[in-house]
């Protein structure tokens, strides 16, 4: 494979596949002969949920042109019903990984049915009511959370709304309202995090590339031109916010079996906007650029820790020098004529060679 007769897109998407690999095996070999620290190797999880949590954003941001002010809601909702789906089947279910598998699908189908019902009506709107409805969402779902109370006994799971008319025979509590998730097992690995990033990614770039894919960036790009060549916008919206959804799910789940109790503050407005900060950062509707501004700016707290008089500092002006390398022109042309360079004198070097 020669990676000089791909088009442009195709050979950038393999340069991010090829980013994502190399450094999911050099933080092995690292991890594996303690080249890393404990608390840094506790981060791995959290990271690979993040990234997640930010490419999918940027579908939604950056490619489809909505702005989301409650990702997290949908991380919430994922991580929530897709540890007690982990609870449930690992009753009867040994193997971890398919015991991961059946979480992340119960996770993400009910964070993207949540999707579908905030989209249906919203979508069909013009301006920035997605913003504001995303945003009250986000809050919404954090109250009904702990208010929540499921158990779990010898005839399955309950539900309800109060404490007191939760009637089990025996069994234990799995969700305990605002004490949240209790007695998560901890089955997620840096693997698996890695696994989940490659599929989102692979979705992401093909959705991309394929005809609905042309059909959501028209709409960005001019909403009435695209309406008047018959593109339904509603449907072509849904479908990128489902996606977007469904995938804050799957992150929702990997990171929240990785602890062993989760309760719903974690998932609130901060991380929402956490990661937004992400997207914009690393560019918007640039994956590539997202996964490199999750993985810094999640990893930089811990290792300026020994430096705690100056952490806030240095972790502040991280951001406005990777703000300017991902959305300055006169420094992305600086960039881009460099390479260009270097590009034409490696092909004259390889004509003289000939």
């Amino acid at each position: 494979m020669n990676l000089k007769t791909m088009n442009k897109t195709t050979r950038s998407n393999f340069i991010t596949y090829a980013m994502v690999i190399v450094a999911f095996v050099v933080v092995q070999a690292m991890a594996s002969t303690g080249g890393i620290s404990s608390s840094l190797k506790g981060q791995l999880v959290p990271i690979c949920a993040y990234i997640v949590m930010a490419i999918s954003l940027n579908l939604t941001v950056g490619v489809l042109g909505e702005l989301s002010l409650g990702h997290a809601g949908f991380m919430s909702v994922g991580a929530f019903s897709g540890v007690i789906a982990a609870i449930y089947f690992g009753q009867t279910i040994e193997n971890t990984a398919v015991v991961m598998i059946l979480a992340m699908a119960v996770g993400g189908f009910f964070a993207a049915v949540v999707g579908v019902l905030v989209g249906v009506p919203v979508l069909r709107l013009s301006g920035d009511y997605l913003a504001i409805v995303t945003l009250a969402f986000g809050e919404i779902i954090k109250g009904i959370v702990n208010n929540l109370y499921v158990g779990m006994d010898a005839s399955g799971l309950h539900f309800c709304m109060i404490k007191n008319t939760l009637e089990m025979e025996g069994g234990k509590m799995l969700l305990n309202g605002p004490m949240g998730l209790t007695g998560i097992p901890r089955i997620a690995t840096f693997t698996m995090g890695f696994v989940l990033i490659m599929v989102c990614l692979i979705v992401i770039f093909n959705l991309v590339n394929s005809k609905s894919g042309r059909a959501i960036m028209a709409l960005r790009d001019n909403k009435i031109a695209a309406q008047s060549v018959g593109i339904n916008v509603t449907s072509y919206k849904l479908m990128a916010f489902v996606i977007s959804a469904a995938m804050a799910g799957m992150a929702g789940v990997l990171f929240a079996t990785n602890f062993s109790t989760v309760v719903a503050s974690k998932f609130d407005i901060n991380t929402s906007i956490l990661v937004l900060v992400f997207v914009v950062l690393g560019g918007l509707g640039n994956m590539r650029g997202s996964i490199i501004a999750a993985t810094v700016l999640t990893v930089l707290p811990e290792v300026l820790r020994e430096f705690s008089e100056y952490r806030m500092l240095v972790y502040a002006i991280v951001l406005i020098v990777m703000m300017l390398a991902t959305n300055n022109p006169t420094l992305k042309n600086a960039i881009s004529n460099f390479t260009g360079k270097f590009k034409r004198n490696s092909g004259k070097g390889e004509k003289v060679n000939g």
